[in-house]
């Protein structure tokens, strides 16, 4: 890791897109740990625990934005075109009250298909948004993931 260019905790973002593989569970989990596809297990294993846990959202077909720890259930809902028209504005919102609440971050890491794109398209036209690193395979996107997450010093 490049300790020497160490982003805080508080300033970075990493905003995950959802999987179709979950655990298999009849109860609510956290997001972190109920998703269990692409990349998200080693990301869970490098940024699974707080503080850095407390800065993972994930992108979800079903729900919209949701924060690392919030409890859902398993669901099947993939997204399409349609789907992420309706929820961009749900997405916008909760990431303006996020950013007013606690300030935009100066780093976001973004590891989502393009579609998701979609959902983020008000943050990503914002004329003061952060830089925003984007990794479009969330399925062996993580070395370029860890990648920005190391010189971070995540």
């Amino acid at each position: 890791m490049n300790h020497k260019l160490a982003l805080p905790v508080s300033d970075g973002l990493v905003l995950v897109g959802c999987s179709k593989e979950k655990a298999a569970t009849r109860r609510a989990l956290a997001a972190f740990d109920l998703y269990d596809g692409g990349c998200i297990p080693a990301m869970r294993d490098r940024l699974g625990y707080w503080p850095h846990r407390d800065r993972v959202r994930f992108l979800s077909a079903e729900h919209g934005l949701v924060h690392a720890d919030t409890p859902l259930h398993t669901y099947d809902r993939p997204l399409d075109p349609h789907r992420a028209v309706e929820l961009r504005p749900r997405v916008a919102a909760a990431l303006s009250a996020e950013f007013e609440a606690t300030g935009m971050p100066d780093e976001i890491l973004v590891v989502a298909e393009p579609l998701y794109l979609v959902l983020l398209a008000d943050l990503l036209a914002h004329p003061t948004r952060p830089r925003i690193h984007w990794i479009p395979d969330h399925t062996s996107g993580w070395p370029a993931a860890a990648r920005v997450l190391d010189t971070w010093g995540w």
